[in-house]
């Protein structure tokens, strides 16, 4: 037996002991991952730097501050998100109990991403400890120190039956998968993700996809282009560009791409100085062979602001590319880096019908002071998500679902939307051994007034008040005795 399977085996008998479900083990779990968070945070800074040139600042800002807010928020409405949610009845179910009951799935995988390993690996582990699910955690093995951070000391807060934490690279992830279980969630790019789905429909595994692709960023000829420009330079360097919603490349005026050029360029100076490579907060390509791929993107493009590399370093400045034309090389997949493409288009109407043509990004936004223009782009196109003047902030608010759709991804989290993803909603129905007559009218022999009092009960819909329950309880009352009565009288023809 393999050590992936081992740890699968132990998480499932685990899960089979009960201890999860207790709504009390899972807040004390949230809270042991909470404490984790706060007193580890050195090893985690450490970890990121190597891994990312990630500054000691950029680790709360970027992954962790983030991870309290979520766990914080889960310890607060868990009793209120596990607790039986009342619907509304029919005429049929007025005296009938009628709820949804969240109950867990059962073992999660859960899959990180290297970009930012702790708020995209935690993140989906917060809602399957909230679920009550167990969960095996297979951090990336690109960021490998934080890979290793997660391996030595997660188990020392949590349980460690329950969360294991099992390293290592292809192979053992093709181990994993080779398993059952009852829900993978994944973070990564679209190629991983098609061979998750494959291994999943094996055993009929549902799964939660965080994708990705070129998010657009239209620019509009009516806002304040200075403040836009330093929320799109700070949504697109972040992380070395690193970002699943970062903005991947601006649509403008011709008229524009200047002075969005000198702004950008501006910004860049402000956030990371003359030399950015020397700045403590502008961090590195992940890899050599991330490096090599982004160089190879630049190829047949105009470079506007930036281009500075040094290989031995895995460092590329923040990179402006202009008159981009959509079949360029950096057009034709995500980018994942500093490198920020401009193309220009005549109107509003020839973005949307560009954005249309190509696969629906994570995100999209837009810049601009005409609330008609937000509310048509959102309507006109489809996106995981949309912001309108500003980046990635979404990602940070709780109360909305964070998703791609299509080419960028399926399903959601954060906040209860991570609860409910990881969860099994069930329906329930519960009913006595009464008023039989009310079921009269679905027994054979199928009569025209049963089908008469049946299309009255089932396509009857209305808000039911304590006075409207009287009356229906009423009607059915009346109901019961027509039925009752009609019997009577055919028994009495019959002898």
């Amino acid at each position: 037996m393999s050590r992936e399977q081992k740890a699968v085996d132990r998480a499932r008998k685990a899960f089979l002991t009960g201890r999860s479900k207790s709504l009390e083990y899972r807040i004390t779990q949230l809270k042991n991952l909470l404490r984790f968070v706060r007193e580890r945070q050195n090893e985690i800074a450490e970890g990121l730097k190597k891994d990312l040139g990630r500054s000691e600042g950029g680790t709360p800002l970027y992954e962790t501050l983030g991870l309290e807010s979520e766990i914080n928020l889960a310890v607060k409405y868990l009793k209120e998100w596990a607790a039986p949610r009342p619907v509304s009845k029919s005429m049929m179910t007025i005296s009938d109990q009628v709820y949804i009951q969240p109950e867990p799935l059962g073992v999660v995988l859960v899959i990180g991403a290297w970009n930012y390993p702790w708020a995209v690996t935690i993140g989906p582990l917060i809602g399957a400890i909230a679920a009550g699910n167990a969960a095996v955690i297979k951090p990336s093995e690109v960021s490998s120190h934080t890979s290793k951070v997660m391996e030595d000391l997660l188990p020392l807060y949590l349980d460690k039956e329950l969360y294991p934490v099992v390293t290592g690279g292809v192979t053992e992830t093709q181990e994993l998968l080779k398993q059952r279980f009852d829900h993978i969630f994944y973070t990564g790019n679209g190629t991983v993700a098609k061979i998750i789905m494959e291994a999943a429909a094996k055993h009929l595994t549902p799964t939660t996809l965080e994708l990705g692709g070129k998010s657009p960023c239209y620019i509009d000829n009516n806002c304040d282009l200075a403040i836009a420009c330093r929320r799109i330079a700070w949504g697109k360097y972040s992380n070395c560009g690193q970002t699943c919603i970062a903005p991947d490349y601006i649509l403008c005026d011709p008229s524009m791409q200047d002075r969005v050029i000198e702004e950008i360029k501006k910004n860049i100076k402000d956030f990371y100085t003359e030399d950015p490579k020397k700045c403590m907060d502008y961090g590195r390509i992940i890899n050599q062979r991330h490096f090599k791929r982004l160089m190879a993107l630049l190829e047949g493009s105009t470079i506007a602001v930036g281009g500075e590399n040094d290989e031995s370093e895995c460092y590329i400045g923040p990179t402006v590319l202009r008159d981009v034309k959509p079949d360029a090389k950096v057009m034709q997949e995500e980018i994942f880096g500093p490198l920020l493409p401009i193309l220009t288009v005549s109107s509003a109407d020839e973005a949307i019908k560009f954005i249309n043509q190509r696969e629906k990004p994570l995100a999209l936004y837009i810049f601009t002071s005409d609330n008609k223009l937000i509310k048509r782009m959102i309507a006109e196109t489809s996106s995981g998500g949309v912001v309108a003047n500003d980046c990635l902030m979404h990602f940070s608010v709780s109360s909305l679902p964070f998703g791609g759709v299509g080419n960028s991804g399926m399903g959601h989290y954060h906040g209860k939307y991570g609860f409910d993803n990881l969860s099994h909603l069930r329906g329930c129905l519960i009913k006595q051994l009464k008023m039989e007559g009310v079921n009269k009218m679905r027994y054979p022999p199928h009569t025209a007034d049963k089908l008469g009092w049946a299309r009255f009960f089932i396509l009857k819909h209305v808000d039911f008040g304590s006075l409207g329950r009287m009356v229906l309880l009423a009607l059915m009352a009346v109901f019961v005795a027509v039925i009752l009565q009609k019997s009577v009288d055919g028994s009495s023809n019959q002898i």
